[in-house]
């Protein structure tokens, strides 16, 4: 047996868990909202930003005490330092080929706007690796924020908007009632049974008549459409006061929330700026603000067309915004702005759409 060494097994490293965490601590950087010519863009992470942070991450958070980790590192060669970076691209790596992450090739026209104002001078990142957010990581990131958002949350059945109408064929089964043509067979036949008994005894073969049938009735359930419209206006993220991030978390809590518990109902998202857009529920995480009015009745008008599409019992618009609305769409497609105080004319419109809604 010469040349053979033994050594104490330590297990599999549970790789999963270690990448759903790094997720959870980056995501206000894979979240962030900052300051853009345009409020959405085809990618702004970057994947030097990403290893540095990672970098960061295990250095000053002691994120290297972790079991797992550390035996990932010990087990690297070279120096500290090497082994060190070396760990943090086996870790980007691990990212993408765990579906978390996905690299995007540089375009040819992809460019950056320094000071991030329009007019400012529009300069080239050569070299510079872009990634962008799977479904997969945006999923994580709803349930993790909706667990943030509302803690430690009871099992429920899916799908189970209740209302006050009771009707037959539904699962929440409350009382029963005679049968009327029409109804789902869901007997009652304890009560079906009872009435039989009671009118020919207690013999057999027993004869059931029409109006011996009772059927079970329950919470009529419904489907709901949701729009979520978010402002991505300047003063979102004005004062140094970043609030469109979390504005963002709560878009990404609730589409897990509705994917989870109803999955048949919908949810659609709406950014107002100047103009107001809809855009995919997979693109909300790169979403920026920019440089931007508040133009609110053009985004309860994209809403109110969008849940209008939609033929169910249920409709709402969640809306969040900062401030007043100082933008309007005059009917010849022009914007008029007015930042100045509560514009009537302004103001008078949004009222109007809001009562539409």
């Amino acid at each position: 047996m010469a040349g053979v060494s033994y050594t104490r097994y330590q297990g599999e490293l549970d790789l999963e868990d270690v990448l759903q965490d790094l997720i959870e601590a980056l995501q206000d950087r894979f979240l962030f909202s900052g300051f853009r010519f345009t409020p959405f863009s085809d990618s702004e992470l970057d994947l030097e930003d990403l290893a540095d942070a990672l970098r960061d991450l295990l250095q000053d958070q002691g994120w290297l005490d972790r079991e797992e980790l550390r035996r990932w590192w010990e087990n690297l060669p070279g120096t500290p330092q090497e082994r060190l970076d070396r760990l943090v691209e086996e870790l980007i790596q691990a990212l993408e080929s765990q579906g978390y992450i996905t690299p995007m090739p540089e375009s040819p026209s992809a460019m950056t706007v320094e000071n991030g104002y329009p007019g400012a001078e529009e300069v080239r990142e050569p070299g510079h690796v872009r990634y962008e957010l799977t479904d997969k990581s945006l999923d994580f990131l709803g349930y993790r924020l909706l667990k943030q958002a509302f803690g430690a949350a009871g099992r429920a059945a899916s799908g189970a908007h209740e209302s006050d109408i009771h009707a037959p064929g539904v699962e929440a089964y409350l009382e029963s009632k005679p049968y009327e043509f029409g109804d789902a067979l869901n007997l009652d036949l304890r009560k079906t049974l009872l009435r039989a008994f009671r009118r020919e005894g207690l013999h057999f073969p027993l004869q059931l008549r029409y109006e011996d049938l009772y059927v079970l009735q329950g919470e009529r359930t419904a489907r709901c459409a949701t729009v979520i419209m978010l402002d991505c206006s300047h003063s979102m993220i004005l004062y140094g006061e970043d609030r469109f991030t979390p504005a963002k978390k709560v878009a990404l809590a609730l589409a897990h929330l509705i994917r989870t518990r109803y999955p048949r109902d919908t949810l659609d998202c709406v950014l107002f700026h100047d103009r107001a857009e809809r855009i995919r529920l997979r693109d909300l995480a790169r979403a920026k603000v920019g440089p931007f009015y508040t133009n609110t009745c053009e985004g309860l008008q994209r809403a109110r067309k969008i849940l209008l599409d939609h033929r169910v019992d249920l409709r709402q618009i969640f809306l969040i915004t900062d401030g007043k609305p100082s933008a309007l769409t005059l009917p010849d497609g022009r914007v008029y702005k007015n930042p100045m105080g509560l514009d009537p004319f302004i103001m008078e419109a949004t009222l109007n759409e809001a009562v539409r809604c």
